[in-house]
């Protein structure tokens, strides 16, 4: 159980480590607030070459391809914590993150409407074959014909996971004529003339084009197999923004070969090349009427720069404050900007006594408390803890070091 991190560092000596080309408005952020001592790689770094570059970084930011493992984290006793700069966040142990005390933040709202803009360009796209007919122009082919060639007005899109992307792709569809039917494990707002279906198996046999918008978990993986392919309308389309656990891409494959389906679009896949530089092997690869995309639906500038503003805001407020609002693994707390005395922060494990072995301290030192804030999560537990009055450096790293000598102790730092 890791409690390095030393009191008092001033904050442009502590290190960040931005990987796979993060949007400059992250470092634009951080440099802004004061954090300088920044490291930005264009590229992902492998679990060794993670583990050999925090060792000395306290915030790390990541995308989609750098796996930040257990043992990653484990290796890593500096890091205070992740920053997701994208909607999900299956890309780190959330678990191992937990449990040693470490917030993880993410940006689930800032790339919505680039997704969204996609799925509605590639649903005419896919109804008016234009792909087949691009590729056949650049062969010298002239495939003029309106057959298999359909409006998108009148049909009805059934969107599977109506949240943030998913009722706002809900808007752009009414607004094109589209019917629009969802289907939601949980009671959702709905909006505009959208309908919610009873079941899945509803929404399938409703749709002229299915559009899938759900998070990548237990309940939700291979959740599109041969069974409920088989169960959409002869001649309808698929299509996959989301992750590349809920469809079983064999049978989406056999699906299209037999005609079942007219065609397909898909963003993400099981297996994705680790870089720009592999090679990209899938069923789908070759057939008719497919869109395949490299897992682009949300890279946008415009997204991009919002997740890197977004993040880093997050990082710096944690950082700067002890606030964890939109932390996914933690507890969350909105804190005020600490007043002139010096704010105290201590993760914890959530047992009884905890509390009061850290306010012991305070009172042996003779230090006031003046506000104190205190939230659990599962097994960890949460404080800030405001000292009456300014204190001298010595004297609150003396405190800290007090703290961390606690048994249930898992992380403690000063903000001065």
């Amino acid at each position: 159980m890791s409690k390095i991190a030393n009191p008092s560092v001033p904050k442009h000596e502590l290190k960040f480590l931005l990987l796979e080309g993060i949007a400059n408005t992250a470092v634009e952020q951080l440099a802004a607030n004061g954090y300088r001592n920044v490291e930005h790689l264009k590229t992902a770094l492998d679990e060794e070459a993670l583990i050999e570059a925090l060792q000395d970084v306290r915030f790390l930011g990541v995308r989609s391809r750098s796996k930040v493992t257990r043992r990653v984290i484990e290796s890593c006793p500096r890091l205070a914590a992740i920053g997701c700069f994208s909607v999900g966040t299956n890309q780190v142990d959330l678990e191992a993150a937990h449990h040693l005390g470490i917030p993880v933040f993410n940006a689930p709202f800032s790339n919505t409407r680039s997704v969204a803009e996609l799925t509605i360009a590639e649903t005419v796209m896919l109804m008016r074959r234009t792909f087949p007919r691009a590729q056949a122009a650049h062969e010298g082919r002239w495939d003029k014909s309106a057959t298999g060639s359909f409006e998108v007005r009148g049909k009805t899109l059934g969107i599977v996971g109506y949240g943030n992307i998913g009722s706002q792709l809900a808007v752009l569809a009414e607004s094109m004529g589209m019917r629009v039917v969802y289907y939601d494990h949980t009671d959702r707002l709905r909006h505009g003339n959208a309908e919610p279906m009873e079941s899945l198996d509803a929404l399938l046999e409703r749709a002229d084009v299915v559009t899938l918008h759900v998070p990548a978990t237990a309940a939700t993986e291979m959740m599109i197999g041969a069974e409920q392919i088989a169960r959409m309308r002869p001649g309808s389309y698929l299509i996959n923004n989301a992750r590349g656990t809920v469809v079983d891409i064999d049978a989406l494959a056999a699906a299209l070969r037999d005609g079942h389906l007219a065609g397909a679009a898909i963003d993400v896949f099981p297996k994705e090349p680790g870089s720009n530089k592999e090679s990209f092997e899938s069923a789908l690869r070759g057939l008719d009427n497919v869109i395949l995309t490299p897992h682009v639906g949300g890279s946008t500038e415009e997204a991009q720069e919002r997740i890197g503003d977004e993040v880093a805001r997050k990082l710096i407020d944690y950082s700067d404050v002890g606030t964890t609002v939109g932390a996914v693994n933690f507890p969350e707390v909105q804190l005020p900007r600490h007043p002139a005395g010096t704010r105290f922060i201590q993760v914890q494990r959530n047992v009884p006594g905890e509390l009061g072995r850290m306010n012991e301290i305070f009172a042996r030192n003779g230090a006031n408390i003046a506000g104190q804030y205190y939230q659990t999560q599962g097994e960890i537990g949460y404080v800030v803890l405001d000292s009456d009055g300014s204190m001298d450096p010595e004297t609150a790293d003396e405190l800290v070091r007090q703290l961390r000598a606690l048994t249930g102790t898992i992380r403690a730092r000063v903000l001065l």
